[in-house]
């Protein structure tokens, strides 16, 4: 029968138990350290999209058995000309065309909608590590993609935390934000404060490195923050926020999230940490991250392991999170493909 590439629908049982029955299995090979696959989080796109992502879900059958799957998100409120692209092979039938097969698949539903790149990471080698085998770059490389932007995953190993450094780093930052309150949150943001958190989300790419990624800026307002906020309560993520205030103008101006899948107790990811341009300067961005982290350490006890993903360009976001104790475990990088 060889290989076909079909659709995957949603209320297909057994073919979405063998897409996730492939995504752990790929994880288990290209990321071993990380928990197993949230299910709940995994499947939630299919009915719950983040605001502004038109999601297609494709199945790729050997012999009429699935051995891999591709999602595409294509983008339809800004960068309508992009596609983010996730795309998995079960490790036991890679090299025998599958992957290639969801590409064109990929690259056919891309054309119909109109748009022009391919965009989506691989694991990568740290500078220096050797001897690992890593297929995604290059199945990546092979068709044809660029790497566009190089990220390296940290891990903050908390039973080592030095907890008396943590808090003179907070006392530090304390001192330095003089003017500056700070406020708590789970799950969504405080009404008064949701514009300002949808003006920090957006201007995040401004602010990060994008590399050689032709990304504009996501145009966010308080309805676009406050569906996100429903497609991840959707996906069981539950989240702690620090955001700090302006005390003169009642802004908030610096913004921190930690989160954690609804599977997980002992491994979160340090998601956004940004702070508004004109407050820089103040330590605010340290304040924050911090602040946040005592906090989820006091409510998460079962809490061991923290990943961040950081732009390997990105000085000034690595040298906090180097100074909280967070280490290179992993390599990343983002491919574009331009068709």
């Amino acid at each position: 029968m060889g290989i076909s590439v079909t659709p995957l629908d949603a209320n297909d049982q057994p073919t979405r138990d063998a897409v996730y029955r492939i995504a752990m299995a790929a994880q288990a090979v290209d990321e071993p350290d990380l928990p197993p696959l949230c299910r709940r989080r995994f499947e939630a796109p299919l009915w719950h999209p983040m605001p502004g992502i038109d999601p297609r879900w494709v199945v790729a059958r050997l012999d009429g058995a699935p051995v891999g799957w591709l999602r595409l998100y294509l983008h339809i409120l800004d960068n309508t000309e992009n596609a983010s692209v996730d795309l998995v092979v079960d490790p036991a039938y890679r090299r025998r065309g599958v992957g290639r097969a969801l590409h064109e698949h990929g690259v056919r539903l891309l054309r119909e909608h109109g748009g022009k790149r391919l965009v989506g990471p691989t694991v990568t080698a740290l500078p220096g590590e050797k001897g690992r085998e890593l297929p995604g770059a290059a199945f990546a490389a092979a068709v044809g993609a660029r790497p566009a932007l190089s990220d390296v995953r940290r891990r903050l190993d908390v039973t080592a935390l030095d907890r008396s450094r943590l808090a003179a780093l907070l006392a530090e930052a304390r001192a330095a934000a003089a003017g500056y309150r700070t406020i708590r949150w789970g799950d969504h943001a405080p009404e008064e404060y949701v514009a300002d958190v949808a003006h920090l989300e957006g201007r995040l790419l401004l602010d990060a490195p994008m590399g050689e990624l032709a990304w504009e800026q996501e145009r966010m307002d308080a309805e676009r923050a406050r569906a996100a906020e429903r497609a991840l309560d959707a996906r069981g993520v539950r989240r702690h926020n620090v955001g700090a205030v302006h005390e003169a103008s009642g802004r908030l101006v610096a913004w921190s999230q930690l989160s954690l899948d609804a599977t997980t107790t002992w491994h979160a990811w340090q998601q956004i940490t940004i702070v508004d341009p004109a407050h820089r300067g103040h330590r605010l961005g340290l304040l924050v991250k911090v602040e946040n982290l005592e906090h989820a350490l006091a409510h998460e006890p079962g809490l061991r392991v923290i990943d961040t993903y950081n732009a390997a360009a990105n000085a000034h976001m690595i040298a906090i999170n180097e100074q909280l104790g967070f280490r290179p475990a992993a390599g990343s990088t983002d491919w574009q493909l331009t068709i």
